[in-house]
């Protein structure tokens, strides 16, 4: 009996540690990176004045932005992304680094980039015998590989105020599509609905 409970404390505070690491983790890399970048250019111009003391910080705050974005430029040429692909495959390898970067990873590229996953914003129908209905995402509409049957798909239902939210099967026939574009859609549902969707 001890030893169960034991091993369901051990794997609620992994589980829960998991989870605070997505919550935090895409902020504290974002500060982190836009600092050490901050610090970079700040050092290269040592006891020096760029144009005067209170507009250098925004100068400086543009170069980085200059920066990411050259890099997010060059990551999608085909002389980059070898390099890209042989340093994720390193990272991947470490036992670790390999879950927290790849929750990360899959966590910024559900949001923004070419792979976005949440841009297909619908509703979903949760209790039909009261006509309950839920605002969502379709994340997945081929669920054969996990041996799922035709016609389930699968929605994610982002909570209000937070950052969490819960994966649902269902069949494509509970779901209606939204017309409405997918940040509006996420602004309204972590709202509360108290934003105005034009």
């Amino acid at each position: 009996m001890k030893k169960v409970l034991k091993s369901r404390i051990v794997k609620n505070f992994i589980s829960h540690f998991a989870q605070g690491l997505i919550v935090i983790a895409p902020t504290v890399i974002t500060v982190f990176v836009f600092y050490r970048l901050f610090i970079f250019f700040k050092n290269n111009f040592p006891n020096t004045n760029i144009v005067s003391p209170y507009a250098d910080p925004f100068i400086i705050l543009v170069a980085i932005i200059l920066f990411i974005f050259l890099v997010g430029r060059l990551s999608a040429t085909i002389f980059f992304t070898p390099v890209i692909v042989g340093s994720e495959k390193v990272v991947e390898r470490v036992p670790f680094i390999r879950v927290v970067y790849s929750a990360v990873k899959d966590l910024f590229s559900a949001f923004i980039g070419n792979k976005k996953k949440f841009n297909r914003p619908v509703l979903v129908t949760i209790d039909k015998a009261n006509d309950i209905k839920q605002m969502g995402f379709v994340t997945q509409t081929d669920l054969s590989t996990m041996s799922i049957e035709q016609g389930f798909i699968s929605v994610y239902l982002p909570f209000s105020y937070g950052l969490n939210g819960k994966l649902i099967i269902v069949h494509k026939d509970s779901v209606i599509p939204l017309d409405v574009s997918a940040t509006e859609a996420m602004k309204f549902i972590v709202s509360g609905g108290v934003t105005h969707v034009d």
